[in-house]
């Protein structure tokens, strides 16, 4: 029996004692958990949020001009609808990082596929764009507390022998849910309302989480330290909001508001590295990057998803407005690459085991620029041009295969196995970063081209041979940022790059 205090009153109890007590976790199934296959389900399961998390960041695009018509509004508010997602995504993912070392990962995680799959269900019930707007928010911060523990759940449900095959396999949802969003988008809006692009994601996470419940395992260590780094989070939020918004809007460098966001960015990034160098228990631990293998493949990994969306964004309009291919259609040739992707990644993830990832990192990245020179060729035959085309989309998304698996196994390896959890969250928030990169890069490419042209800025005033022309030369872009990619995977593969204790 407890002493009473000199009040009378029963002490407090600690402050640890009762978040640990909120944060208890539910034990999996019993007879799921004797299983052998039980840490493929688990993989399973982290794969299947990947993948809806990643594609509801990009099925949208094709739906815009759509939007804009149904609640009467300018583009320019209505790619929102997007931007909204992946700031907050971004955003929040290292704050979900720190949060989910204190409470566990798998209470967090099954609350991220809560909110993720209510915030769908919200988002295709919309009646007005602002009520759209918020709720994609909401997606996001379910999208971001799954990103946030994903990798860490998967690292300790697989052992070191089948590590390379599974994080293969999550790299190829993660890439797939990516590149597949403006396809199932396109194929959603030929048969279907808006409001199942929304929708659709809500039954499937509404199964995860059943099985998410049943068969996840409890989280085995608990974070004895519980301060959390509120000024980190004061100042990484808005640092990365900043940061994607000048990135979605890089083609319009010169834009005083532009500028302003790069600014502010600027400066509440060196604030944040300043508190965190001093912070006993940082938000982001600064650790991570005093390994070169670390930060030259989270850079690579930023490379690729920008190389992944400016290949997505040229080739999207040279398919509809160069062509003149529906939306359908467009999507259904740009499905090519996902699909090459998602058959690559599991072999490559466990090839680069026993070849090592260098290796497949170049001949990954090779690919890519061979399939751009084809792109290049397609675009100058008027015969046999779909194609050339149709074989340069396979071999884009073979080697974005064969270089994502081995740079993304490699460059969790780099990271110390206490600081996994950052690690995954930095790769996701990498691939956001990337994804925005490669946007603005084509996007800013592109309208000087067609300026250039003497088609003005505007897509809508070119002609189809013309917006070809611009495209091809484009592509500049994406090659590239392949080079760039290349380089720093075998950058990160340097014998000389210290390992991190």
């Amino acid at each position: 029996m407890r002493e009473p205090t000199e009040s009378g009153a029963a002490p407090r109890r600690p402050l640890r004692a009762i978040i640990r007590r909120l944060g208890r976790e539910p034990a999996p199934l019993a007879w799921i958990a004797r299983q052998t296959w039980r840490p493929w389900l688990v993989v399973g399961l982290v794969c299947i949020g990947a993948f809806l998390g990643q594609l509801d960041a990009t099925i949208v695009q094709l739906a815009l001009p759509t939007l804009g018509k149904t609640f009467a509004a300018p583009l320019q508010q209505v790619s929102w609808v997007a931007l909204a997602y992946l700031v907050a995504f971004a955003s929040f993912l290292p704050i979900f990082g720190r949060l989910c070392e204190i409470f566990g990962r798998k209470s967090l995680y099954l609350a991220g596929y809560a909110l993720f799959v209510i915030a769908s269900a919200l988002c295709g019930l919309s009646t007005s764009l602002s009520e759209l707007i918020v709720f994609r928010v909401l997606q996001g911060i379910g999208g971001s507390l799954l990103g946030a523990n994903s990798i860490s759940i998967l690292v300790a449900a697989i052992g070191p022998k089948q590590r390379g095959k599974a994080l293969g396999i999550f790299a190829a949802a993660q890439a797939v849910g990516m590149s597949a969003g403006p396809a199932i988008g396109g194929l959603i809006l030929a048969a279907l309302d808006w409001r199942w692009l929304f929708w659709l994601a809500a039954p499937f996470g509404a199964a995860a989480i059943i099985v998410g419940w049943l068969a996840l395992p409890q989280t085995e260590t608990t974070e004895q330290d519980m301060r959390f780094d509120w000024r980190g989070a004061v100042l990484i939020g808005p640092a990365l909001i900043f940061l994607i918004v000048a990135l979605n809007h890089l083609s319009a460098l010169t834009s005083p508001l532009t500028m302003a966001f790069l600014a502010g960015s600027s400066a509440l990034g060196w604030l944040l590295i300043r508190h965190e160098r001093a912070s006993p228990r940082p938000l982001v631990d600064l650790l991570l990057f005093r390994s070169r293998a670390f930060c030259c493949g989270a850079i690579a990994v930023a490379l690729a998803y920008a190389l992944l969306y400016s290949m997505f964004f040229l080739m999207s309009f040279a398919l509809e407005h160069g062509y003149g291919d529906s939306p359908a259609a467009a999507g259904l040739r740009l499905a090519i690459i996902p699909v090459a992707l998602g058959a690559t990644a599991p072999f490559s993830g466990a090839l680069s085991d026993r070849l090592g990832a260098p290796l497949l990192s170049a001949a990954g990245m090779a690919c890519c620029l061979v399939a751009l020179l084809m792109l290049v060729i397609s675009g100058q035959d008027s015969g046999g041009g779909h194609l050339v085309a149709a074989a340069a989309f396979a071999l884009f998304g073979v080697g974005l295969g064969a270089f994502i698996a081995p740079n993304n196994h490699s460059t969790v390896e780099a990271a110390p196995a206490r600081l996994s959890g950052e690690a995954g969250s930095m790769l996701n928030l990498m691939r956001v970063l990337g994804a925005s990169l490669g946007v603005a890069a084509a996007t800013a490419s592109l309208s000087w081209r067609l300026e250039d042209a003497g088609a003005g800025q505007s897509w809508l005033g070119a002609t189809g041979p013309s917006l070809l022309r611009a495209v091809e030369a484009s592509l500049m872009i994406p090659a590239g940022l392949a080079a760039l990619a290349a380089a720093a995977a075998l950058c990160a593969a340097s014998p000389r790059a210290p390992k991190t204790a």
